[in-house]
C-alpha cells in the first residue's frame, strides 16, 4: 500500500527500504558472495565483478569522475535532455513512477522532475550508505513526490520493485551508459526484465557510441587519476570484505580500448610480484599480470537499437549530442507480453 504524503514527511527514509538491503559497506558477507570473490581471484584471468567498486568513496569518486573534462558522457547526455527536452517528454508520456537504476547521487534524476512530473520516485543503487544520504537531501527539496529508495545490485540479481509501486505509467531511467558495464547478452536479459516491469511504460536510457581509441581511453584514464583511485579503492573494499590483505600500492590502473568487441577494459595490474592473503586462500601474482575489474561496451544506433526490440521494446526513438558521441533512447513496452 502506499503511503499517504503527510505521512512519508515524517517516516525515516531507512524504512522505506526492504531490511535486507539496509547493510552498510561494512556488512558481513554471506558465504556465497565470499566464495564468489574467491573464485574470482583465483580465476584464470583473475577478475572481480564491478559492483565492489561501489562502496560509499567508490560512489562518491565516481560522482567527481563525471566532472572530469575527460568524461564526456556526463556533459553529452545533459546537453541531450535539455537540448531535445520537450520531444523525449512527448515521447515518454505521462509518468506515474519514475524508476532510476543505479541511481547514485540522484543529481541525473532529479534533474528531470520539472519535465516528467512524476508522482513517486524509486531510486535504485548498490550503494545503500551513499542512496540513503541523496533520498535525504530529495525528500526535502521535492516534499510532493514519493520517495522509496530501493538497495538492490540488479546486475547480479533479478530487478524487483515494492509492491506498492503503481503497476501503469512506469518509466525505467537508467543513463550514464552504464547499460555498457554488461555484455550484450547479459544487458539483453536486464532490458528484458525492464520491459516485462513497465507494460505500457517505458525506457529512457543514455548509450555511449563508438568512438575513436584517442576519446575513449582518457575517459578512464584521466589526468588528474581520478579513476585509477576509483579503480584501485576496489582493493580496499575487497580487503574489508573478503579479509584480503591487497596493499594497493602494488597495483596500477590500466584502462584499454577492446576494439574488436567495443568496448573499454579496466583492469589492476600488478607493479611487482605478489602475494595476497585471505582466511582459508592466497593468489600469487607475477608482475604485470591483471585483474579484470570492468567492461564498458560501446554501441553504434543501428546495434542498440537491435538490441531493444529483441528485449520486446517498441516505438524506439533517440537523440545525439551535437558530435554524436553519445545518444539517449525512448523505448515503449507493449502493453502485454505474448
Amino acid at each position: 500500500m502506499v503511503q499517504p504524503r503527510s505521512m512519508l514527511a515524517s517516516t525515516p527514509v531507512e524504512s522505506l527500504i526492504p531490511p535486507h538491503a539496509l547493510a552498510s559497506d561494512k556488512e558481513d558477507r554471506p558465504a556465497d558472495l565470499d566464495d564468489a570473490l574467491q573464485a574470482g581471484l583465483l580465476d584464470q584471468p583473475a577478475h572481480i565483478v564491478p559492483k565492489y567498486l561501489y562502496d560509499t568513496l567508490g560512489s562518491s569518486l565516481f560522482t567527481a569522475i563525471t566532472q572530469l573534462p575527460e568524461y564526456y558522457p556526463t556533459r553529452c547526455e545533459a546537453e541531450i535532455l535539455q537540448d531535445h527536452a520537450d520531444e523525449i517528454a512527448r515521447h515518454v508520456g505521462q509518468v506515474q513512477a519514475l524508476i532510476d537504476l543505479g541511481a547514485g547521487d540522484c543529481d541525473k534524476a532529479e534533474k528531470l522532475f520539472p519535465l516528467l512530473r512524476p508522482e513517486s520516485y524509486v531510486p535504485i543503487d548498490i550503494s545503500v550508505d551513499f542512496l540513503l544520504a541523496a533520498v535525504e537531501r530529495l525528500r526535502h527539496r521535492h516534499p510532493s513526490i514519493r520517495i522509496h529508495p530501493v538497495g538492490q545490485d540488479f546486475h547480479q540479481q533479478a530487478l524487483s520493485l515494492p509492491e506498492h509501486i503503481a503497476s501503469r505509467g512506469r518509466l525505467f531511467f537508467y543513463p550514464g551508459s552504464s547499460i555498457g558495464n554488461l555484455d550484450p547478452a547479459q544487458a539483453q536479459l536486464l532490458l528484458s526484465q525492464v520491459c516485462s516491469l513497465c507494460p505500457g511504460g517505458g525506457l529512457l536510457i543514455g548509450v555511449d557510441r563508438v568512438k575513436s581509441r584517442d576519446i575513449l581511453e582518457p575517459a578512464y584514464d584521466d589526468a588528474l587519476h581520478l579513476t585509477a583511485a576509483f579503480n584501485l579503492n576496489l582493493l580496499r573494499h575487497v580487503n574489508l570484505q573478503l579479509g584480503s590483505d591487497f596493499d594497493v600500492q602494488d597495483w596500477k590502473h590500466v584502462a584499454v580500448y577492446d576494439e574488436a568487441h567495443s568496448r573499454i577494459q579496466m583492469f589492476l595490474q600488478a607493479q611487482a610480484d605478489v602475494v595476497v592473503n585471505w582466511p582459508g586462500g592466497q593468489r600469487s601474482f607475477s608482475r604485470g599480470e591483471r585483474i579484470h575489474t570492468e567492461n564498458s561496451y560501446k554501441y553504434t544506433p543501428e546495434n542498440f537499437t537491435q538490441l531493444l526490440m529483441s528485449a520486446g521494446f517498441t516505438q524506439i526513438q533517440h537523440w545525439t549530442d551535437s558530435r554524436g558521441w553519445f545518444s539517449v533512447y525512448s523505448a515503449r513496452s507493449p502493453e502485454s507480453r505474448h
